[in-house]
């Protein structure tokens, strides 16, 4: 019998449904490979990206260096009679350094900061240390560092930095490197701005002439040095900073005379940068107080007696330069700078002196970071050391120039 109309139609509809399922089955499985292979390339570009972040991790190696040539004239009097010495050294031993800079940065969060330094036929380093930058106003510090006491050492001493040949006496001294951990940041206070570092270190130690040493990786004495600076901008421009230190701590060491010694230390800073046509004008100073407690030496003389004094140092700079920057001849690369330095160590000690220093210079910047000097330095120590020991040296008169290049690399 022949298949009816009826039948026909159904059969036709059934095939198709049966096409239609096959074909979406084969679509879907397909669609499913492309969904699976996408997926398998998307997953190995986020490995590989994970893996070659560009900036993630940098080691960047910079440095700096300073050469030069100095030539001085000394004259000592002492008890009437006076003593005359020239030195003519090329290079400037005293300020002749070479320290390539290292630093690896960790992601976003950390920073390896690593800097030895080459000077005077000695290897040293001048820090090593790690920081995590927790927030936009923060920064722990752990490692080998510079104590934020004062601004000089910390932001001033390098030599591209520094405006003349020498350092300002006794005021890069009172600021030592040492063990530790550190905090700093900055906060706005409204048009003003204010910005803090405190630091604690491994002691410093009293020696046996009344001098302090520190940078040792073990704390002998179990007590660690407080340091902290706190620094205000008040002016809507910036251009002037104002800041005052402090550094407290035992400096005696167990089992010795002086084992409950203190050491207090003050500091006071300004810094002023500011155009005012057409000179570029720039001002800083320091002002360093230092007192360890009254103790009983053991005199270099005679070992089976004691001696003492007042344990009382201060140290301070002024220096102002000026730069016509806004000229546009030979002159906007010329600047002038000038600087008078005192430095005053405790009477009757062994190493008491009233010292002060005046220093001028000319400048030629070849770049941000590159600078030719020419420094004249007049100095003229007077010493008040005990002639008791044997220690009085007289009044010392040392007259120098100075040629030198600093670089930044």
């Amino acid at each position: 019998m022949k298949p009816t109309f009826k039948f026909r139609i159904l059969t036709l509809a059934l095939i198709i449904i049966i096409l239609a399922a096959s074909r979406t089955k084969v679509d879907a499985q397909t669609q499913s490979e492309k969904d699976s292979a996408l997926s398998d390339r998307i997953a190995a570009l986020e490995l590989q990206a994970n893996y070659s972040r560009t900036g993630d991790d940098h080691l960047l190696v910079i440095g700096l260096a300073t050469f030069g040539w100095v030539s001085s004239k000394t004259t000592n009097t002492i008890n009437g009679v006076s003593t005359v010495s020239n030195t003519n050294s090329f290079p400037d031993a005293d300020h002749f350094e070479f320290s390539p800079m290292f630093l690896w940065r960790h992601g976003k969060k950390f920073l390896m900061e690593f800097e030895p330094s080459f000077s005077n036929n000695g290897l040293g380093v001048n820090w090593a240390d790690i920081s995590y930058f927790a927030a936009p106003n923060l920064i722990i510090r752990a490692g080998y560092l510079v104590v934020p006491f004062g601004t000089y050492s910390k932001r001033l001493a390098a030599g591209w930095i520094n405006k003349l040949a020498t350092d300002p006496m006794g005021v890069a001294e009172m600021a030592p490197a040492d063990y530790g951990i550190e905090v700093e940041g900055g906060l706005p206070l409204g048009s003003m701005k204010m910005n803090y570092n405190f630091a604690l270190t491994n002691s410093n130690l009293l020696n046996s002439d009344g001098t302090l040493s520190s940078g040792s990786m073990g704390d002998v004495n179990n007590n660690k040095t407080f340091t902290g600076r706190l620094g205000i901008l008040p002016l809507s421009n910036s251009s002037l900073e104002l800041g005052v230190s402090g550094m407290f701590g035992k400096v005696g060491t167990p089992g010795t005379a002086f084992q409950n010694a203190k050491g207090t230390a003050y500091a006071f800073d300004l810094n002023y940068v500011n155009t005012i046509r057409p000179l570029l004008i720039n001002i800083k100073g320091q002002y360093n107080i230092k007192n360890i407690s009254d103790v009983n030496y053991i005199s270099p003389v005679d070992s089976v007696t004691t001696y003492t004094f007042t344990n009382h140092s201060t140290a301070s700079f002024i220096q102002c330069s000026i730069r016509p920057t806004t000229v546009n001849n030979f002159l906007h690369d010329m600047e002038l700078a000038g600087r008078y330095t005192t430095y005053n160590t405790p009477e009757n000690s062994t190493w008491g002196s009233n010292q002060s220093s005046f220093t001028i210079g000319l400048n030629y910047w070849f770049s941000w970071r590159s600078a030719f000097r020419v420094s004249y330095e007049s100095y003229t120590g007077n010493s008040t050391a005990s002639k008791a020991l044997n220690a009085f040296t007289g009044k010392t008169v040392k007259n120098t120039w100075y040629l030198q290049f600093s670089i930044q690399l």
